[in-house]
């Protein structure tokens, strides 16, 4: 209840002092004495955006903006068709590769036996494995290769590491054992995974028999180490082994494998320019300065020549058939030509490929060869090659020799020896040990006899070079 004092104040209109209302405490607000709200002042960004004309639109025609459109769509369709030729290629590389992948994996394994006795190719393949094991013995780091020398393979007591790329089932591993310098470390690399899983059952029986290395010293398995890898595709420096025993393609590397090794599967690499350099930098990274590149490849100069013979005959063929119905065209009584003996084409064939081969091998190009038989540029001339009881039509590759010569010097890998199956046979039949060999392997009879090998089954061994490089 307010007091008299105050009462009188508030009668006469007269508003209280400040301090009197904070002693009050709050008073109710009267309606009638607020102050109506300012209006805020519209700022330019939100002001209306003023009409254009109807004239005044951008001075863009119709034609213009059907160009742009027409542009935005090439830019569209271009790139749609760069993402499907590359996923075409990557799909081509990769179907190879399977089809590769998936024959090997399912050739049976049919034991030595078999291989020595029953089967029908059993020539082809002892004199194949009796000409790697010269290459295996000749070509060892740390020998005197000079020609002449018939010292060759001797030991130096050395233990050596060896990388098997392309190693398969393990179809080397016995050869290895037997070479003339001790093996302390053998790795195995293959994209084919069921052949790995082979290898090592190959490598396991290997250490169960027991028995003589070379030279007849007393046989001690080596450590051996089998891994599943594209050696093509990808590189090989982030296997575990491979680290340990060091790797670097540069001249400088003193550390890495004595020897690399690839038989009858480097022809696979040159499918691309890509491949093939990826290989040789796994093969020059793993390389210690002064380690041996050895294999054996189809020889290209046996491949142009079947080529340039087949595509010389097809052309005959042609202008024998262009000059008879010409003859008929003008009534002409004159014979034509006669037409040439071409049993590896069929009648009506429109664009021959090159074919040929014998009652155990084919090799068949699907698509145009060059007609002189030099194959430019050097890679990706894809053959199916067929072998019997071995090789199911894979696609493979022609490897042109000087190209990879060249190619091979760009990771400091030097020749050392190039030759021909038949030249190594010439060479090593008459040594005092790899002759012997032949004996033992049922390469030739006893007593220095002749071949067991048969007129065609040398043929297909024809096919093939010998070679080793060095690390420099």
């Amino acid at each position: 209840m307010a007091s008299d004092d105050e009462a009188p104040s508030r009668r006469n209109g007269k508003r209280p002092a400040e301090d009197d209302l904070l002693d009050e405490g709050p008073v109710p607000y009267d309606a009638k004495e607020l102050q109506p709200a300012k209006r805020r002042a519209v700022s330019p960004s939100e002001q209306p955006r003023k009409l254009k004309r109807p004239n005044a639109r951008a001075r863009i025609s119709e034609s213009q903006r059907e160009e742009i459109r027409q542009r935005q769509l090439n830019r569209e369709r271009e790139s749609a068709a760069a993402a499907a030729a590359a996923e075409a290629e990557y799909n081509r590389a990769r179907g190879n590769n399977d089809v590769v992948r998936q024959h090997y994996n399912n050739v049976p394994e049919r034991g030595r036996d078999w291989r020595t006795r029953d089967s029908k190719i059993k020539g082809l393949r002892v004199f194949n494995n009796w000409v790697k094991s010269c290459i295996i013995q000749r070509y060892s780091p740390d020998e005197d290769h000079s020609p002449g020398s018939r010292e060759a393979g001797r030991s130096t007591g050395k233990e050596l590491l060896v990388l098997d790329i392309g190693c398969g089932k393990g179809g080397d591993l016995n050869k290895w054992q037997q070479a003339p310098q001790p093996i302390q470390l053998y790795v195995g690399l293959d994209p084919a995974d069921v052949s790995i899983e082979q290898a090592r059952d190959r490598y396991r029986n290997l250490g169960s028999r027991g028995g003589r290395g070379g030279r007849g010293r007393p046989q001690r398995l080596f450590d051996g180490r089998f891994h599943v890898k594209d050696c093509y595709g990808e590189s090989i420096e982030d296997l575990d082994i491979i680290q340990q025993v060091g790797f670097d393609p540069s001249p400088m590397n003193r550390r890495g494998f004595d020897v690399v090794s690839m038989m009858f599967c480097m022809h696979y690499a040159f499918e691309s320019e890509k491949h093939a350099r990826t290989m040789l930098r796994n093969v020059a990274g793993a390389l210690k300065k002064g380690g041996r590149f050895i294999g054996c490849i189809p020889n290209s100069d046996v491949l142009g020549e079947r080529v340039r013979q087949f595509n010389a005959k097809a052309a005959a063929k042609k202008k024998s058939e262009e000059a008879e119905a010409a003859a008929k065209a003008d009534g002409s009584t004159t014979p034509p030509p006669a037409e040439p003996e071409d049993g590896e084409l069929e009648e009506g064939e429109a664009e021959p490929t090159a074919e040929w081969g014998n009652s155990i091998y084919r090799i068949r190009f699907p698509g145009k060869t060059p007609e002189d038989g030099i194959f430019r540029p050097a890679f990706g001339w894809k053959y199916n090659f067929f072998l019997d009881e071995a090789v199911e039509e894979v696609p493979e590759y022609v490897v042109p020799w000087e190209a990879f010569r060249a190619l091979a010097e760009d990771f400091n890998l030097e020749l050392q020896f190039h030759k021909t199956f038949p030249e190594i046979w010439e060479t090593e039949k008459d040594d005092p040990e790899m002759g012997s060999l032949s004996e033992r392997m049922g390469v030739r009879e006893r007593g220095r006899g002749p071949l067991l090998v048969s007129d065609e089954e040398m043929e297909a061994a024809s096919l093939y070079i010998g070679f080793c490089f060095y690390k420099v």
